[in-house]
């Protein structure tokens, strides 16, 4: 008997050291200056000869170490991967308790994240199916570990996202959506957010499945992660077309995600927008119905209020409501909404925001007189020649300014407005900006008259124009407005050139 002891004693030492081992090393992998002793040491070949332990704690630890151990780096869960880690988990994750389906899914998570040829990876040691069953476990702790994962797996490519529908998995997230658990409903939007956002047929996938009144009434949500994330998925359904923009307002979003624009959380607030851009980007009838529900003044106090990155969604908001109709531009002008697009070519530095707002203040200005007035009485023209010019501006923004510029000269009747870019113009501008003169001297006494007093005649006789060039065809229109003399002796007797005119 006594001999019977000390044998049984000698394996369960052993035993709890296997157990010490693994959970004194998943709680090593917690910490990102031990990972690379971890690897040194041959600790993923350890853990992976311990996923078929015996004992299930054992099996749990271990998982949980892989998990953390992948989740560092994708140096690391490539490692893992070349391990054959992931056919053992798949094989006994449909076996095993909750404890370790958790942690299992946890470990898929971890490699898929990091990019599309790991999350391939994922699928082809057969995990979908698996995490698929998971989504229908009982424990929410499951749940969620496995929405998370499929999340990631869905989020790299089209193909993956697919796979993932393919498996079964929309309707099991939709399911998991409505689950009390906040963390679980979190996690289940997002993911139905990371297949819908590839391709208008995902999208469709996921809104055929009901989706959109299961989550639209989630906009309403107390947890602020909840609103966040519902804001970000229904934007990721809207964007692909009208249509599935149209099913997501018939989720009656509005006027509710206007009021997300003032949310406290900064990023609750951003995806609100977002999501009002994307609807508002289709047609002129969404556009209509946003502004109905009073989209405008949400949109540029948000504008008005928020700084950097997180005003761009807004910004393009704004910029496509603008470009569908004269009375919806009109409607942001009567908003004040061109002075905190103003101020964010003031105050921005980051190249795409710049451009966004350049688009937006051309959207707004190019529909008539008025409209163009608007943005020329607030100073707009000689900001934009002036991102034009930068050395600093890139191309893409360069070409927007240049777009912005034309479409508000083109319907300016106000010589003051166009004054300084005739002296400061570089010829790709000018040719517009001549033109516009061209335009108006015929028809306006007044016109002519200031045009003579500002310099701007005597400007025009010092640009040299190409012959033929449509530059010099507008200054040539433009002279034959006035007298001869006029022309050729302007920069001499410039009052004697008053009395003319009179």
């Amino acid at each position: 008997m006594t001999t019977n002891r000390f044998v049984v004693a000698h394996f369960e030492t052993y035993q709890k050291a296997r157990q010490d081992f693994a959970q004194g090393l998943a709680e090593l992998a917690q910490h990102p200056q031990n990972i690379d002793t971890i690897k040194a040491l041959g600790g993923v070949a350890l853990c992976r000869a311990l996923l078929t332990d015996a004992v299930s704690s054992v099996q749990h630890a271990s998982a949980t170490a892989l998990g953390r151990i992948a989740n560092f780096s994708e140096e690391m869960a490539e490692l893992v991967v070349a391990n054959d880690v992931l056919p053992q988990l798949v094989y006994s994750i449909a076996e095993q308790n909750h404890h370790y389906k958790k942690a299992a899914a946890f470990v898929l998570r971890s490699v898929a994240r990091h990019s599309p040829s790991l999350a391939q990876a994922v699928v082809e040691a057969g995990a979908l199916e698996p995490l698929v069953a998971c989504l229908d476990e009982y424990h929410s702790e499951v749940k969620e570990a496995a929405a998370w994962a499929v999340g990631y797996i869905a989020r790299h490519n089209e193909q993956l996202a697919q796979a993932v529908v393919d498996a079964g998995a929309v309707p099991y997230l939709i399911a998991a959506a409505q689950e009390p658990e906040l963390t679980l409903k979190n996690i289940a939007v997002s993911s139905l957010g990371d297949i819908a956002k590839h391709t208008p047929e995902l999208a469709q996938a996921v809104v055929d499945a009901g989706a959109i009144s299961y989550i639209s009434p989630l906009i309403s949500s107390k947890d602020v992660k909840v609103r966040r994330q519902v804001c970000a998925s229904l934007a990721q359904l809207a964007k692909h077309s009208v249509e599935l923009a149209e099913l997501v307002v018939e989720g009656e979003i509005f006027p509710r995600a206007l009021v997300l624009l003032r949310d406290s959380d900064p990023l609750t607030a951003r995806n609100a927008a977002t999501l009002v851009r994307e609807v508002v980007k289709h047609s002129s009838e969404l556009s209509q119905l946003v502004v109905n529900s009073g989209g405008i003044g949400a949109l540029v106090e948000f504008v008005s209020v928020q700084r950097g990155a997180s005003r761009l969604p807004g910004v393009m908001a704004l910029g496509f409501i603008a470009s569908f109709s004269e009375t919806l531009a009109l409607s942001i002008i009567v908003a004040k909404g061109v002075t905190p697009l103003v101020a964010c070519l003031a105050g921005e530095e980051e190249d795409h925001i710049l451009a966004a707002t350049v688009w937006t203040i051309g959207q707004i200005g190019r529909h008539s007189a008025e409209h163009a007035r608007a943005v020329c009485d607030a100073n707009v023209l000689p900001k934009l020649l002036g991102l034009f010019m930068g050395e600093r501006s890139s191309e893409d923004l360069r070409a927007k300014c240049k777009r912005a510029i034309t479409f508000v000269v083109q319907k300016t009747v106000q010589l003051e407005s166009l004054d300084p870019l005739l002296h400061q113009a570089p010829p790709g501008v000018l040719k517009h900006v001549v033109a516009q003169y061209a335009k108006i001297l015929p028809k306006d006494v007044e016109a002519r008259r200031q045009f003579v007093t500002s310099n701007g005649l005597q400007r025009l006789q010092q640009i040299e124009a190409e012959p033929g060039s449509k530059l010099e065809e507008a200054i040539q229109q433009c002279n034959a407005c006035f007298p001869d003399e006029i022309v050729r002796y302007y920069t001499r007797k410039p009052d004697d050139m008053l009395e003319l005119i009179k």
